[in-house]
């Protein structure tokens, strides 16, 4: 009897190890570019929830995940293309987390994606017209669109007593998008859009640009653009010249890079970012601070849960087949099932295993809306004293 049992051991021992694999996934941000301050914390982020899967032993019996970088650029849709392509063909990445910027995550969708059947979810892609591309079913994203960012500006600008505005977006997918969205938005409420104008990332000179804005005018300049790049040299123009000392920052130009440039000359501008709160928030954040990077960065959270929704979706498919677990995302996003938290992926994959339905809610209270991306929560902040200061969230 004892020699039966141990060959029974020893059989399962083996097909659990024929049965694992390892399990590749691309992460793919502007690692250089115009947001290149920001995308290693969304890496980290990402990485994050894909090493503590891969060292819980419960993903796709005992199967391991391994992230694969490659570099957007945040706007150059030929070389993000390829990086992506790379990732397909080279790396045989089985689902892509990304890309950052909503020009690049279209292009990747539709050159890589779409035509190898790859699962791509992004945590900051927020072009409106994401909505209505076609996906084949493949394409997510945790953030939320600029369509309700634009509503949520208007609302803080207004709710300051601000009746005019000027606008500067960068000229892509995204600054249009969000520019377009807060005016109509502002423009609803009684606001005056003075202009309304469109800045190039890496241009040495800014002046025409912050000649225009000037001569327009308004009580406060709103900067869609990119922190380490176009949104910047135009903040730097504009208080160069006098031209306005009060500024709006939406997620793109959040980050710590803007501080130590400009430091106390933005006190008293304000801005917005897609930013959870709540005690999910905080643990996310302390599991964050654990691994050695900040969780309170733009879209780490977000970055965060893309990886674990492509990872859970995975295991309720059994199958790291994009064909198969496509279909799981949104049963795992949603209701019912037990509420999962950040740093709970065990618990979710050993749920799953079981054929129990999970809820996750993950860092930043993931709920996926048609066509797949999230209503989402904004957190308004303050410039004061050289740093930002949580004002409340939406």
């Amino acid at each position: 009897m004892k020699r039966i049992l141990l060959a029974t051991a020893a059989t399962a021992l083996v097909a659990t190890a024929a049965g694992a694999e390892d399990v590749k996934v691309g992460v793919i941000f502007g690692f250089t570019g115009p947001l290149e301050s920001i995308t290693p914390g969304m890496a980290a982020g990402a990485e994050l929830a894909l090493k503590e899967a891969s060292e819980s032993g419960a993903f796709l019996d005992g199967s391991t995940l391994t992230p694969v970088r490659a570099d957007s650029t945040c706007v150059d849709a030929t070389a993000a293309t390829a990086a992506a392509e790379r990732l397909v063909t080279a790396e045989g990445v089985k689902a892509i987390v990304g890309g950052d910027c909503s020009g690049v995550t279209g292009a990747i969708l539709q050159n890589v994606s779409r035509p190898n059947g790859i699962v791509q979810i992004s945590p900051s892609a927020t072009s409106p017209g994401l909505s209505q591309v076609e996906d084949d079913g493949l394409f997510f994203r945790v953030a939320p669109s600029d369509a309700r960012q634009g509503q949520v500006m208007a609302d803080i600008i207004s709710e300051r007593g601000i009746k005019s505005a000027a606008v500067t977006y960068t000229n892509n997918d995204y600054g249009n998008g969000l520019a377009n969205s807060f005016a109509e938005a502002f423009k609803a409420k009684g606001g005056e859009i003075t202009i309304q104008a469109a800045h190039d990332d890496g241009k040495a000179d800014y002046s025409a640009e912050i000649g225009a804005l000037s001569s327009a005018g308004g009580e406060i300049l709103v900067v869609a653009g990119y922190v380490d790049q176009g949104g910047r040299g135009i903040v730097q123009g504009a208080l160069d010249t006098g031209a306005f000392d009060t500024f709006y920052f939406p997620d793109g130009m959040y980050g710590q890079s803007l501080l130590d440039t400009f430091g106390s000359d933005l006190d008293g501008s304000f801005g917005d970012l897609p930013s959870a709160d709540g005690e999910d928030a905080e643990l996310f954040q302390n599991l964050a601070k654990e691994a050695g990077f900040d969780g309170t960065s733009t879209y780490t959270g977000e970055s965060y849960d893309s990886a674990a929704l492509i990872l859970l979706a995975m295991q309720a498919a059994k199958s790291s087949d994009p064909a198969t677990y496509k279909t799981h995302v949104f049963d795992i996003a949603n209701a019912p099932g037990e509420k999962i938290r950040p740093g709970e992926l065990d618990k979710a994959l050993k749920l799953l295993s079981e054929g129990q339905d999970i809820d996750y809610v993950g860092a930043t209270n993931v709920e996926l809306l048609e066509p797949g991306e999230s209503r989402g929560t904004f957190r308004e902040y303050d410039i004061k004293d050289d740093a930002f200061e949580t004002v409340g969230f939406r």
